[in-house]
């Protein structure tokens, strides 16, 4: 059924975007067998916007719906993703219009990756390895707005922690950092990233310098802490 968000908004340089209302689209990412996490990727039909590139499931915004409903809708109706099968971890506004027009990328987790359903508006779905999404030909709105949008693998410590299960039972999982951006946490390296511990009590969430156990791991250990991992 066609919401009241169908429709182009024109902008007064001529300019016209999907969305009467604005759009959203769904940033999922799941965990890989070998650690490290893919991204839920469209390959849009030919006859679409911007055909035959890659790019999110999402689409306009409806009047009443906040972005973080329309992007879990839209991945629901292009897809087939279940509202109840994922978890949503932070939005970013990531393109504007003179027209006042917004698009909006919300980011969630799912535990795996789900097997997907799509409908005429996709060519092909597929979960793509992070660090080969912009192998892809990218639709050029989603291309400009990846590399914020993109995830640093991230090991976290568990050792020394008191209860180290309850914090293991949390991951993989996406922290939104803010103006520092994404981390991919996991208890499990993957070959490359950083490594993250929880701060104990007094030591602020910052960066420290990289402990001398860890001579393999380029960079430092980022400092987190208890309730940024389990918000």
């Amino acid at each position: 059924m066609r919401g009241d968000g169908d429709g182009w908004a024109e902008s007064p340089d001529g300019t016209r975007q999907w969305g009467r209302f604005g759009a959203a689209g769904l940033l999922l990412r799941a965990p890989l067998s070998g650690g490290g996490s893919a991204v839920l990727l469209q390959h849009r039909a030919a006859w679409s916007h911007q055909g035959g590139t890659w790019a999110l499931p999402g689409g306009a915004r409806d009047s009443h719906e906040t972005s973080v409903h329309a992007a879990v809708r839209e991945a629901e109706e292009e897809a087939g993703i279940a509202a109840h099968a994922i978890r949503v971890r932070g939005s970013r506004l990531t393109a504007t219009a003179l027209s006042g027009w917004t698009y909006t990328t919300v980011i969630a987790d799912a535990a795996a990756p789900l097997v997907t359903r799509g409908n005429p508006e996709s060519k092909e779905l597929a979960w793509v390895p992070e660090d080969e999404v912009d192998d892809r030909p990218l639709h050029p709105g989603f291309a400009v707005a990846w590399p914020a949008l993109r995830a640093t693998p991230t090991r976290l410590r568990l050792d020394g922690l008191p209860d180290p299960e309850a914090v293991a039972a949390a991951l993989p999982r996406t922290l939104d950092l803010a103006e520092a951006g994404f981390l991919w946490l996991q208890a499990q390296g993957n070959g490359h990233g950083r490594t993250a511990r929880i701060g104990g009590p007094g030591e602020p969430p910052e960066v420290a310098e990289k402990p001398a156990d860890e001579p393999d791991l380029a960079g430092n250990v980022l400092f987190l802490t208890l309730a940024q991992v389990l918000s």
